[in-house]
């Protein structure tokens, strides 16, 4: 004779269904600020050029906002790229912007305006240096780029701190050792071998420039040596931020033939001003974690975001309200 399932007594019942209101309410306290009215009005966003990683991010992260926040307008501002974003941070032009760590300690350590009032909300992913050469080319080295047609970036661009920055450590003057060009990712592939000879690209992996430039082109990458790395951290800050690393073969299959590239990265903040207000604040770097996964999906970068990692926002200290967030999920 089978024995009676055990009943439970209306006191278990109850225990029961409150633990599961409080787990409930947990998950809904992770994912939005309970007992607040979403914050409204209009923020401006600036990203970087077009075909580039830091504009993908933006479009997705505005999305992901809009969703949070349905009452808040965001701006999306194209930009030459980290240190046109540093200034127009820092000098209330903008609210918030995606720059380079090193973009942001050379704004920092030059005393322009406004730098004191930089904060940070999250580091977010890092940027891989890609010289990029046709795959024909006689370009094997750095050193063999002297008196070629290279393009180092835009001025107010994160690629020509960095270009110039590897040039010089590899013994070229970038004005006068090469014939310098200003393109960005989104010019800068289609001009490959056809008016110019290579061209410096930072940025996440992969960037759609590159991606698009390999379903149409051959071309390759000129690795950057440990040693170079070696030689510019020698140099002090914010040479420090550089890292010596590989390009996974994973990042353009079509062009690597299974085989990692020396290189060096660099990490990218997230910025805005000590002033910004700290509720709304809050509320974006909220859903920055948040929406990880799903940008993710289509930015491989964005995957990296973690909240882990995102509070370390050197040189920058964190801003009140990105505090606030990662206080309140802290283990």
């Amino acid at each position: 004779m089978s024995k009676p399932s055990p009943r439970f007594s209306r006191r278990q019942a109850l225990q029961s269904a409150a633990a599961a209101l409080v787990a409930l309410g947990l998950i809904l306290w992770w994912l939005l600020p309970l007992g607040e009215d979403p914050p409204s009005g209009t923020i401006t966003f600036s990203t970087g050029t077009r075909a580039g990683v830091y504009q993908k991010y933006g479009v997705l992260l505005r999305k992901a906002l809009r969703e949070d926040m349905p009452d808040l307008k965001v701006k999306l501002e194209t930009t030459a790229g980290s240190q046109e974003n540093v200034k127009l941070v820092a000098t209330g032009k903008s609210d918030f912007a995606i720059a380079a760590a090193d973009a942001v300690e050379t704004y920092q350590q030059n005393g322009e305006p406004g730098a004191g009032r930089l904060r940070g909300v999250a580091r977010l992913y890092d940027d891989y240096v890609q010289l990029v050469v046709p795959s024909d080319s006689d370009i094997h080295t750095l050193a063999d780029l002297k008196g070629k047609r290279v393009s180092i970036g835009s001025p107010d661009s994160g690629v020509r701190l960095i270009a110039d920055r590897v040039l010089t450590a590899s013994g070229i003057d970038p004005e006068k050792d090469i014939q310098p060009r200003a393109e960005g990712i989104d010019t800068g592939p289609n001009l490959l071998g056809h008016g110019l000879d290579a061209f410096f690209w930072s940025g996440g992996l992969p960037t759609d420039g590159l991606k698009k430039l390999a379903e149409r082109s051959a071309f390759r990458f000129v690795p950057i040596e440990p040693s170079l790395v070696a030689k510019l951290h020698a140099e002090g800050e914010p040479t420090r931020y550089y890292r010596a690393t590989n390009m996974p073969a994973s990042a353009y299959p079509s062009v690597q033939n299974n085989t990692t590239v020396p290189t060096m990265a660099v990490s990218n903040l997230l910025i805005t001003r000590k002033d910004m207000n700290p509720e709304l604040t809050e509320w974006l770097t909220r859903t920055v974690i948040k929406s990880r996964d799903g940008i993710g999906h289509d930015v491989h970068s964005a995957q990296l975001v973690d909240v882990r990692t995102a509070i370390y926002t050197d040189p920058v200290p964190l801003h009140e309200g990105a505090r606030r967030y990662y206080r309140s999920v802290k283990p």
